[in-house]
C-alpha cells in the first residue's frame, strides 16, 4: 500500500498523459464531428489535470474554462451551423494513410532519441513557490498575478486594448445585413 502511494503521483500522471493522447488520437480519427468535439473536450480536460498534478492550478482552471468551456462551446456552435448532411462522404484521410503512419513512426522516432539523451532538472525543494518576494514564497496564482501586474503590466493592457478593437470588430461586422 505505502509503494502504491509513494508512486501515486507517476501512476495518475501516466494515466492522464494516457487519456489526452487516446483523446487527441479520437479527434483526429473519428468521422462525427461531434464525437471528435467531446473526444477534444476529453483532452482539455486530460491536460488540465497534468497541470493540476504539477501544482499549475491557475493554468488548470484557465484551461478549463478557457479551453473547455468557451473554445468548445463556439466549436459545437460551428458544427451545429454547418449542415453535415449535405456534406459528401470522403475517405479517411484521403488515402493517405500509408504516408500518415510512416510519418508518425518517424517523428515518434525522433521524440524518443530527443527525450532518450535528455537530463530532466531535479525537482524544485519547495515546488508550490514559483516566486519569492523577500522572505516569503508565493503560491502559483498569486506568482503568477505578482509577475503578470508587475513585469507586464503594459503588454497585458496592449493586449486587452486589441481584443476590446477585435470584439467591437466583430460585433459591427455581425451587425451588416
Amino acid at each position: 500500500m505505502e509503494l502504491l502511494v509513494a508512486h501515486a503521483p507517476a501512476l495518475l500522471f501516466w494515466v492522464f498523459a494516457a487519456a489526452a493522447v487516446g483523446a487527441a488520437v479520437l479527434v483526429v480519427v473519428l468521422r462525427n464531428p461531434m464525437y471528435g468535439a467531446f473526444a477534444l473536450l476529453g483532452c482539455f480536460l486530460a491536460v488540465a489535470a497534468l497541470f493540476l498534478l504539477r501544482r499549475a492550478e491557475f493554468v488548470a482552471v484557465v484551461q478549463v474554462f478557457v479551453y473547455g468551456g468557451g473554445i468548445m462551446v463556439l466549436f459545437l456552435f460551428v458544427i451545429m451551423l454547418v449542415n453535415l448532411h449535405r456534406l459528401r462522404e470522403s475517405r479517411l484521410f484521403l488515402g493517405q494513410a500509408p504516408i500518415a503512419l510512416v510519418l508518425g513512426v518517424l517523428l515518434a522516432a525522433v521524440f524518443g532519441l530527443v527525450f532518450a539523451g535528455h537530463r530532466f532538472a531535479a525537482p524544485d525543494p519547495d515546488p508550490a513557490a514559483f516566486v519569492r518576494v523577500g522572505a516569503q514564497a508565493l503560491g502559483n496564482s498569486e506568482a503568477v498575478a505578482w509577475t503578470l501586474y508587475r513585469d507586464y503590466l503594459l503588454p497585458f493592457e496592449v493586449a486587452s486594448l486589441f481584443l476590446l478593437v477585435a470584439m467591437i470588430g466583430a460585433v459591427v461586422l455581425g451587425r451588416r445585413q
